[in-house]
């Protein structure tokens, strides 16, 4: 095969801003069919990027033997119930992040993972930032022992003004399927699932495994400000900040120390789908090196590297079932040390909801 079969489930914002767009562009998928349980959404759907099938049955479109891979786009409380379904019809599965809200329902995806032969990619599109894959490079190949991480994530009381201006309307329904209650209205995990885990992803892919966590919450003035010390398995001392929301633009990057030089990166609104500045310091010689990393849509890049991972056997260059189950650990431990005033979690031993 030169092309993936992909199937979208939910035809709501997240599917319209990224990923119908990603299988109409992306060199190695076609955009075979899309799903959603509101006709009227689907019929917009469908006759805006025209795939060759539209479904409102999620079994129906799982049950088509053309189809090679969904791409589930709902809400959160749907991902593992909707990835666990695809995987036992067989198909492979690019989930949006966060992979799951348990610590529980992550292992048992990861387990159905291993026991189908799937590949299962989790959506932290920050992956496929090229700017931050050569800061990644940089990290792997030259730095040598990293001695520091600190890691922000600011979300700004301006993003709407800002995105509302560049991006189309969406095209909503009344007769959208929605969880149970609503998702948005405990802040403090809404937050953490919707911001926290590109925060805790991006801290991972570049400084690996984060082992424990002591975090602290600050709620004022309508703002929540997370600061996290965590301790990495390579020895690494690292800071985050997660803040919803700052009073100035958008502020999302990091800086890292390195036993042969450094990195300072600054990340923009995902949806001006512009690649991190990023400068790269090189002790051997003292320059810094700035990457152009011109593509920056990193949500075509990433559907193009999970089907060239199911079509060629490359290897995966997203975040797997397992950085996924990482994720949610890491934001499960930063709401067990916040609840006990400041304590010492390891992610080891956390069991339960973010």
């Amino acid at each position: 095969m030169t092309e993936l079969h992909v199937g979208i489930l939910g035809c709501g914002p997240i599917a319209q801003f990224a990923h119908f767009e990603s299988c109409v562009k992306a060199r190695n998928a076609r955009l075979h069919a899309i799903c959603d349980a509101a006709p009227d959404l689907l019929e917009r759907m469908r006759a805006t990027y025209q795939p060759g099938h539209a479904f409102a049955d999620y079994d129906e479109m799982l049950a088509d033997p053309a189809l090679d891979a969904v791409i589930i786009a709902t809400s959160d409380a749907f991902h593992v119930p909707a990835a666990l379904r695809a995987l036992e019809a067989g198909k492979h599965v690019l989930c949006e992040k966060p992979i799951g809200v348990t610590v529980e329902e992550g292992e048992a995806l990861a387990a159905a993972v291993r026991a189908s032969g799937r590949i299962l990619q989790v959506g932290h599109m920050k992956r496929f930032d090229p700017a931050l894959e050569a800061a990644r490079d940089f990290v792997r190949d030259e730095m040598g022992q990293i001695i520091a991480l600190k890691a922000w994530y600011c979300d700004s009381t301006h993003r709407y003004t800002n995105t509302d201006a560049v991006q189309p309307k969406p095209i909503l329904s009344a007769q959208a399927r929605r969880p149970a209650g609503d998702p948005k209205a405990d802040k403090r995990q809404y937050y953490m699932l919707a911001h926290g885990s590109h925060l805790v992803d991006t801290a991972r892919f570049m400084c690996g495994e984060i082992t424990a966590v002591t975090a602290r919450l600050l709620e004022r003035a309508g703002m929540w400000c997370w600061f996290v010390e965590t301790e990495f398995a390579n020895g690494a001392l690292g800071h985050l900040d997660l803040t919803v929301a700052v009073r100035m633009d958008w502020h999302e990057g990091f800086q890292m120390y390195g036993e042969h030089g450094s990195i300072l990166a600054k990340t923009f609104n995902p949806w001006y789908f512009r690649s991190s500045e990023v400068q790269i310091f090189h002790e051997k010689d003292a320059t810094t090196r700035m990457p152009l990393a011109a593509d920056g849509h990193f949500f075509r890049r990433q559907l193009e590297g999970f089907a060239d991972t199911i079509l060629q056997g490359a290897p995966m260059r997203g975040a797997g079932v397992e950085d996924g189950i990482a994720s949610i650990r890491a934001m499960v431990a930063i709401a067990s040390s916040v609840r006990q005033g400041g304590a010492r979690v390891a992610l080891a031993d956390v069991t339960g909801a973010v």
